[in-house]
């Protein structure tokens, strides 16, 4: 059902200062539908301002030149006088790090945009599209409900979201309309092959290095049915890689021919084991990852566990079988 913007044009229309963020370890929909519709606000003679609650990865520098958004850090005191908070691409509370407590102390109008099926109730006003492909979907639409043009600049943040959250239009969420909008971003100015290059052909040694562990050390289990691999903390140091450049690195599990289920296990610098899934159609992983305080897609989820490496991969691959075993 499409959303009705009207309330989100309300908002905006009675408020100045504003607040944008996303979840933790930010991908390319995350921190493309914040800049986008930072570029709209902005255009509006809004006061916007963009932060994360974790390290943003240095191979997405690129698409935030003016290093706009910032590291949040409690008690965020220089954000205090925000008339309004706009949280983009997820609906979790442990997706949102440290900035939960702002969130939560903040007496101001609040808003949730997301296409994520895993919600909690964060006190906010909803406008979620589990049907959307990407977040930067429901920005464009936000961003033509306030009656603006898509910026160059805007587009490219937002193409980039398009793409990657469809694989580059490989996923099944890519539909005949997703290329339509393709098509309008890069009229409006986006350039697909300058972000291919800068997301996908940039790749540093140190992660080079430690995509070669991860791929010796995949495994298949479950007949062939189920791959995993991991990092271990120890592995940062042995190969210079920081802990942004294990992104992406899921998708080879799900890769090897006849698997259901990818599994890779990341251990934390700061404790704790996270956990990526990525499944065919046999599974919906998103259900699993909530047993374990997570969510995320049908076919692509996530979930931070504690416990040690070797007591979550028995946990969450029993959780597995399990899911398999049902009709």
């Amino acid at each position: 059902m499409p959303i009705d913007w009207s309330p989100f044009v309300d908002l905006v229309s009675t408020r100045r200062k504003f607040l944008l963020t996303t979840h933790v370890r930010p991908d390319p929909d995350g921190l493309g539908s914040q800049l986008g519709l930072a570029d709209a606000l902005d255009r509006m003679g809004k006061d916007v301002r963009l932060v994360i609650s974790s390290n943003r990865p240095p191979r997405y520098d690129f698409l935030d030149p003016e290093k706009r958004i910032r590291r949040f850090e409690l008690p965020g005191d220089e954000y205090k006088d925000a008339e309004a908070i706009i949280i983009l691409d997820t609906g979790t509370w442990n997706q949102l790090g440290d900035f939960g407590n702002f969130f939560k102390a903040a007496n101001v109008p609040k808003v949730v945009i997301d296409h994520h099926l895993s919600q909690d109730d964060l006190g906010a006003t909803r406008l979620l599209d589990t049907n959307a492909e990407a977040t930067g979907r429901l920005v464009c639409e936000a961003i033509a409900a306030l009656g603006q043009p898509l910026s160059p600049r805007a587009a490219n943040a937002l193409f980039a979201a398009l793409a990657t959250d469809t694989g580059w239009f490989r996923h099944a969420n890519t539909t005949a309309a997703t290329f339509a909008l393709a098509e309008k971003l890069m009229q409006a100015g986006a350039n697909p092959t300058f972000l291919y290059d800068m997301i996908y052909e940039q790749n540093t040694l140190p992660r080079l290095k430690l995509l070669g562990l991860v791929l010796f050390r995949l495994s298949v289990v479950e007949n062939g049915k189920v791959a995993m691999s991991e990092v271990r903390k120890a592995d940062y140091a042995s190969t210079g890689a920081i802990p942004q450049d294990t992104e992406d690195m899921v998708n080879y599990t799900r890769s090897v021919a006849g698997v259901e289920v990818g599994l890779f296990f990341l251990e934390q610098p700061a404790g704790g084991i996270k956990v990526s899934f990525r499944a065919r159609q046999q599974v919906d992983v998103a259900k699993v990852a909530e047993k374990f305080g997570g969510g995320g897609h049908k076919l692509a989820a996530g979930a931070t566990i504690q416990g040690t490496l070797d007591e979550v991969k028995v946990r969450v691959l029993a959780a597995i079988q399990e899911a398999m075993s049902r009709p």
